[in-house]
């Protein structure tokens, strides 16, 4: 594999948004000192006692910013949280005994919304990756988002790569962020139903790595459904830049994941991230800071939630 130098992207990945300017990394240094070593300690002993949670509480963040900004509705029991693509999302408990802890601290002062923000980026750090200053500030939403909602805002692991990059852009993120933010998919897993059509029906898959997965993920539908594939086959557990090399095989789990590498315009991206770990993991923080700076409730706005699967009553 050829690899051109990554400086000129390590330089732009280090450019992060100006529109963070509403949210601050010290938000809480005064009025909750002991929060971030809270939430770091719960992430660390959750992702100790299971690594693929680490993978489960960075998916969280992304679904809650995503859906109706970065406001913690994810996290409140009922519609959105039961939507179809919000079904498998693992975590809340987690969360809720972080909240409980910092509550424990300093009474409702932390946000959910900006617990999930620490916990994605502690989570990423216990696995082995980047670290970046997290944007404090957010307040929790006062009511959940609609199934509907969920469905038109999630991008389905179907999507091409011009639907990839429309959804990412009515967020305000760069094709740039799109490649990084998939990257994500280093670790954790998927479910048969979300790769079946890949295996058997694209033509973008490295061969002996279909039939390996074949053998888990019958052409049934209905058959082994739930049975679950690394998205990263190579070191699942280990937040590195192990997902572009697969793509530069042809060994994307997903039929998304590979056309992110399949001869379009961001082949030039994985190529470079597959080259360079700190390219990725400096385009990745950048990413995931515009990211948690989606729709943000800040000042006035929604409410510092004492539980985090309920609103105040």
């Amino acid at each position: 594999m050829a690899c051109a130098s990554s400086l000129g992207l390590l330089m732009l990945a280090a450019v992060v948004s100006t529109a963070t300017a509403q949210l601050s990394a010290t938000f809480y240094d005064t009025s909750c000192p002991s929060a971030m070593s809270i939430i770091k300690s719960g992430v660390t002993a959750a992702v100790n006692n299971e690594r693929r949670m680490g993978a489960s509480l960075l998916r969280l963040h992304f679904h809650d910013c995503f859906v109706q900004g970065c406001d913690a509705s994810v996290l409140l029991a009922g519609n959105e949280r039961n939507a179809g693509p919000n079904l498998s999302l693992r975590g809340f408990g987690v969360i809720d005994s972080i909240k409980t802890q910092v509550e424990a601290a300093c009474k409702q002062t932390v946000s959910c919304a900006d617990i999930l923000a620490v916990a994605a980026r502690d989570s990423v750090v216990a696995l082995g990756g980047p670290s970046w200053s997290v944007p404090l500030g957010r307040r929790d939403s006062l009511g959940a988002a609609t199934a509907t909602q969920v469905i038109n805002s999630l991008p389905p692991s179907t999507d091409s790569l011009a639907q990839l990059i429309s959804a990412y852009a009515s967020k305000g993120l760069s094709a740039t962020d799109l490649v990084a933010l998939s990257g994500a998919h280093t670790i954790g897993v998927a479910r048969c139903r979300g790769f079946r059509t890949r295996l058997y029906n694209d033509t973008n898959i490295n061969s002996a790595f279909a039939t390996a997965l074949q053998a888990n993920c019958p052409r049934a539908t209905g058959s082994g459904d739930g049975n679950l594939a690394p998205l990263d086959t190579t070191t699942p557990s280990a937040f590195d830049n192990a997902y572009f090399t697969n793509l530069l095989s042809q060994k994307g789990l997903l039929h998304s994941d590979q056309e992110l590498f399949n001869g379009g315009s961001t082949d030039s991206t994985g190529r470079s991230f597959a080259c360079s770990a700190a390219a990725f993991g400096s385009a990745f923080a950048t990413a995931m800071v515009k990211m948690g700076n989606i729709a943000p409730l800040t000042g006035t706005q929604g409410q510092i939630r004492l539980s985090c699967s309920a609103a105040n009553s």
